[in-house]
């Protein structure tokens, strides 16, 4: 028997893992993937950032982890050689009604102890030269790393503590047992002590076979990507970003450099018809039905019709796409872009239509639920892992090296 089962092998779930495995050197760790690969869904389509935590209500577990993450994700990259820069990033006002919203930003991010400057179109000029704005906040923190690295590290360190990692493995069954649970899964069944439910895009779906009803469900936002022709990278030196609806949880299409040196504009952010939707084309009949039947998706659409059909709009008009990319940069044209990527956000949404904005982990008698762990969930990582070993409880095979570590 295992003491703990994590499900799903995403960053979240790695952490938590690597969390487990320091605070209980003798415990039995077992991680789940159903995918052949670590880090095949949100991870592994997001954008690469190290993110400074600006953005986040003050007090919130966003703003308080991603602010540590910051910190403990560029520790972590230069003690195990992964590279990383920090390269810090820019938030732009274009227009003049957003320059009371770039002065909201700067203020939540003194408040959040995010070190950060205002500049003058001049003074951007002299870091982005082919930035257009009105004002801009510079954000020094904010980094860059390619987190499937990040995430290869996560799985040697769990593996050099024993713990038991299988991939192409999907839980199908949860069944409870006065010891604990039982998952069943497609490849063999496995008996644990307490299980920890990081299964992103179906964390809903895996605390329903558990027994548990979801506070919120899981609705799939597609982000799309173009990416710079290498010709027209030297365009974007840093990371430039617009300054983001206060309404809405996505920040608008951004220039983001990657690691690798490649430049990546975008994402939009459109619901997708597949929770694991990379392709406009990508359709699952009861992934549709379940979300179109959901009464949260209808008033979050009621309030947010504008930017939802803004958003529609720029996945199907690359000219809508390359209007936005210029109100930053004007002299990028549609021939200097080539599609990309997408990745997909799994995002919790209230029957209410109120969109879940902070983390959101639940605990149950025998098992932890995290329901909502989006973006800055990469940049916290270690912290988000840390806090879930945190909640659970000391089992009795473990309550003796609990008491000599702490």
């Amino acid at each position: 028997m295992y003491d703990f089962a994590i499900v799903g092998g995403g960053i979240v779930g790695l952490s938590t893992a690597m969390a487990l495995g320091k605070r209980y050197s003798n415990a039995n760790i077992l991680v789940l993937e159903k995918e052949s690969r670590w880090a095949a869904h949100q991870t592994g389509h997001n954008s690469g950032v190290i993110h400074s935590g600006i953005y986040y209500k003050p007090g919130s577990l966003k703003a308080k982890f991603c602010r540590q993450g910051n910190q403990s994700m560029v520790a972590f990259c230069q003690e195990n050689g992964i590279d990383f820069e920090v390269c810090g990033k820019i938030i732009v006002a274009t227009e003049p009604e957003e320059l009371p919203l770039l002065e909201n930003l700067y203020r939540r991010g003194l408040e959040n102890g995010i070190e950060i400057a205002k500049l003058n179109p001049g003074e951007v000029r002299e870091i982005e030269p082919h930035v257009n704005c009105l004002a801009a906040i510079k954000v020094y923190s904010t980094g860059i790393v390619d987190y499937k690295q990040v995430c290869q590290k996560y799985v040697e360190l769990v593996g050099s503590r024993r713990g038991d990692l299988r991939l192409n493995t999907k839980v199908e069954k949860i069944i409870e047992t006065n010891e604990g649970q039982v998952l069943e899964t497609n490849n063999g069944t496995f008996a644990t002590r307490f299980t920890i439910d990081c299964a992103g895009l179906h964390s809903d779906r895996v605390a329903k076979l558990g027994g548990v009803k979801p506070p919120a469900k899981i609705v799939p936002f597609r982000g799309e990507y173009y990416e710079l022709k290498p010709e027209k990278r030297y365009l974007v030196k840093h990371l430039i970003y617009p300054v983001p609806n206060p309404e809405f949880p996505f920040l608008g299409v951004h220039f983001t450099r990657a690691i690798d040196g490649s430049v990546h504009a975008g994402p939009n952010a459109v619901l997708s018809f597949k929770r694991e939707g990379y392709k406009k084309s990508d359709f699952d009949l009861g992934d549709f039905w379940e979300v179109m039947t959901y009464p949260g998706l209808w008033k979050l659409a009621a309030k947010h019709a504008k930017a939802g059909i803004q958003e529609t709009i720029r996945s199907w008009s690359k000219a809508a796409f390359v209007r936005s990319l210029q109100r930053l940069i004007p002299e990028v044209q549609a021939d200097d872009l080539v599609p990309t990527h997408a990745g997909v956000r799994a995002q919790a949404l209230m029957n209410d239509g109120q969109l879940v904005n902070d983390f959101l982990i639940v605990n149950d008698r025998n098992a932890i639920y995290v329901f909502n762990a989006p973006s800055p969930a990469a940049t916290a990582s270690l912290e988000i892992g840390e806090a879930i070993a945190d909640r659970v409880p000391c089992l009795p095979a473990l309550r003796n090296e609990e008491m000599e570590v702490g």
